[in-house]
């Protein structure tokens, strides 16, 4: 059974940097990409960013292209989000999220706010 634990959320400065750890198991965590996503409070989940297995290639929305990077390490099994330069509308519940297989984790809140 493929679970995904994020953790690293918590309260951040506009301006600040802080950075989402999501731990995988149960899978073969380095054969399929991961993405992580974003909620705000009244608005739908959104796609933030998404990396291959090989870590190649990242793709980031707009809204976090140059601020934030993705990245994962296939040996530990762990998914990361770098959020540098943060505003207050990225305060949200962060998910990292498996497609292969369908998969949520329970989410991290992070707030910026002064």
């Amino acid at each position: 059974q493929v679970k995904l634990v994020e953790s690293g959320g918590g309260l951040a400065r506009p301006g600040g940097s802080w950075r989402l750890a999501c731990a995988a198991s149960g899978c073969p965590f380095s054969s399929f990409a991961m993405s992580w996503y974003r909620q705000a409070p009244g608005q739908e989940r959104q796609l933030g960013a998404s990396i291959t297995e090989s870590g190649a290639n990242p793709y980031y929305a707009d809204s976090v292209a140059g601020r934030f990077g993705i990245s994962r390490d296939n040996v530990w099994n762990m998914l990361y989000l770098q959020m540098n330069n943060l505003k207050p509308e990225d305060t949200a519940v962060y998910y990292c999220y498996a497609s292969r297989f369908a998969t949520w984790g329970q989410g991290t809140q992070v707030t910026v706010s002064s």
